[in-house]
């Protein structure tokens, strides 16, 4: 199979036969090996049955993944991925926001060799105080925090080869950080502007409150990109800086002690400092025990600390036969 699209569907009856002539439109003209795979997410409206009619009217493109209830939108995302066999995946929403016709642009970036082409709504049809303003400091901020500058995280249009998905799973909302994740094992990344349309049916599912659980999310995000390998580098850093100010505070004490008599031990200084310096050693404690941790999950699981993207005339661990 060469092209797998995961949609993602929650309470979207009205949007689902025209999103899937949309993406027919759009996808069979390449003459690709094609499967569409919608996940219904606990839809509450008729979203079941139109999809059960678009899988009997097309039983070779579309497959149909009915979750038992809803579990967001990541989950639904991830069962999907589990569920494809196609060399690329292409997410997309099923409100019809995400323009079908913007996928050939995208699969032509990873013929070129790119491994993860992002979309980006430049002209978002949204309402501009209670998504698109949001929507765009976050952005700046994952794009700081993480390093990966993107426009547009929260864009669900996006297409990645397969083997960059593979290694971690989602949780939270975390489908918007796979870029992140994509990038850490060294994934090349482009990001093109794409279509942006109106919502036409139905209403949006997300509000406010999506962007503050964003922002919790991109605190793991962090720290499994960055320190999920060292963990001491985080711990251990944050202990000793701790311990340096703890033993700053305390020549501070000493040199007043000396030079205008102040007491040491009476001061609230000398107390904060003590808590301090505890804390700091207490902070490198626990990163040494993540350090276990971490050799415990990559040991216990065979799991490597490190991706391959090609082999060349080297003999597989699985057959002995060169791959």
């Amino acid at each position: 199979m060469d092209l797998s699209l995961v949609v993602p569907v929650y309470n979207e009856e009205e949007n689902l036969p025209l999103l899937y002539d949309a993406v027919g439109a759009a996808v069979e003209p390449l003459g690709l090996s094609w499967e569409m795979l919608l996940v219904n997410d606990g839809s509450r409206d008729g979203s079941l049955r139109a999809l059960e009619t678009l899988a009997q009217r097309d039983p070779t493109h579309v497959r149909v993944v009915d979750l038992r209830r809803n579990f967001g939108q990541t989950a639904a995302i991830a069962a999907g991925i589990d569920h494809s066999v196609g060399e690329v995946i292409v997410l997309l929403d099923a409100d019809l926001q995400n323009d079908p016709t913007d996928i050939p642009r995208m699969l032509a970036l990873i013929n070129d060799g790119y491994d993860v082409v992002s979309g980006w709504r430049k002209d978002r049809q949204d309402n501009y105080a209670s998504r698109t303003l949001p929507s765009n400091l976050a952005n700046g901020l994952i794009s700081w925090v993480t390093g990966v500058r993107l426009h547009d995280y929260g864009c669900t249009l996006k297409a990645y080869r397969r083997e960059v998905l593979t290694g971690f799973r989602l949780y939270g909302e975390m489908h918007r950080f796979i870029p992140v994740y994509a990038d850490s094992v060294g994934a090349r990344i482009i990001e093109i502007p794409v279509r942006h349309h109106p919502r036409r049916f139905g209403k949006a599912k997300y509000g406010l409150e999506r962007t503050v659980k964003v922002l919790l999310d991109l605190f793991t995000v962090k720290f499994l990109s960055s320190y999920a390998a060292k963990p001491i580098r985080l711990f251990g850093g944050v202990g000793l800086s701790m311990i340096g100010l703890s033993l700053l505070a305390l020549l501070f004490l000493l040199v007043r002690r000396v030079t205008i008599g102040v007491p040491v031990l009476t001061s609230p200084f000398f107390i904060l400092a003590m808590m301090v310096s505890i804390l700091g050693f207490q902070s490198i404690l626990m990163g040494l025990i993540a350090e276990l941790l971490v050799r415990t999950y990559h040991e216990s699981q065979g799991k490597p600390t490190y991706t391959v993207k090609k082999l060349i005339n080297v003999a597989s661990h699985d057959s002995g036969q060169p791959s």
